[in-house]
């Protein structure tokens, strides 16, 4: 898990490309403290596992899913990459929760400035789409980060000069692909609400485990009014 925090930007040092998958060798420096061979490091949003690292940096493995579902694929010696460690239980929560599961790509259709922030309008299909709202959160290449606007086809987040600095954002350019995550608890919600009715499964006893209606109906909008959500 993760907040969206950036914590560094690091450099592609090399990408080891297979047939169907790919290994990134990554420069970095805060990232690096208290590191463990198998710990998760969000790179540009995207949660890898360290397979190895040295005094100047990390190797992650990249699965073919992963290539096909996020920008990672376009990587390549010298590119700049969003990097965060995995979320310590003791720390401050600064972002909104991110499992490092992207949901897609967007590709930013317009950057403008408003006075001393930076507004991105992001293209996106209607598969993300349909999980963004007004003032929601959304991660952008693994930054937390506040939905201002939503439109039909696309969606605009505001960035104050800090994060464009510290920050990949800050050399993006129009066109350019960006890694999206939506707010897990809408897509929760959804799967709830539309979980089939009367849908009974067995338990590891051999015991029919039915919905809280008594098995007459799945969770509904009223079932939840009901029970004060």
């Amino acid at each position: 898990m993760f907040t969206g925090i950036i914590e560094e930007m690091g450099t592609i040092r090399q990408v080891q490309k297979g047939r169907s998958s790919a290994v990134l060798e990554i420069t970095a420096g805060k990232v690096l403290e208290e590191l463990r061979i198998g710990d998760s490091i969000a790179v540009n949003g995207v949660c890898l596992t360290v397979i190895s690292f040295d005094r100047s940096g990390f190797s992650a493995d990249v699965m073919h899913e992963t290539l096909n579902r996020s920008s990672l694929a376009g990587l390549s010696g010298g590119s700049r990459v969003n990097l965060e460690r995995a979320m310590r239980a003791d720390g401050r929560f600064g972002g909104h929760m991110v499992a490092g599961h992207v949901d897609g790509t967007g590709t930013i259709a317009e950057i403008r400035r408003d006075d001393t922030a930076v507004w991105y309008r992001i293209r996106a299909g209607d598969s993300v789409l349909r999980y963004i709202v007004e003032k929601g959160s959304v991660a952008v290449d693994g930054i937390s980060l506040t939905v201002a606007a939503v439109g039909e086809k696309d969606f605009s987040v505001s960035v104050i000069p800090h994060t464009a600095a510290e920050t990949t954002l800050g050399e993006r350019r129009t066109g350019d692909r960006v890694n999206l995550e939506t707010d897990m608890i809408g897509k929760y919600v959804e799967r709830f609400l539309n979980w089939p009715a009367g849908d009974s499964r067995q338990t590891k006893s051999g015991q029919k485990n039915e919905s809280r209606q008594g098995g007459k109906g799945g969770i509904t909008r009223e079932f939840l009014s009901q029970y004060g959500f």
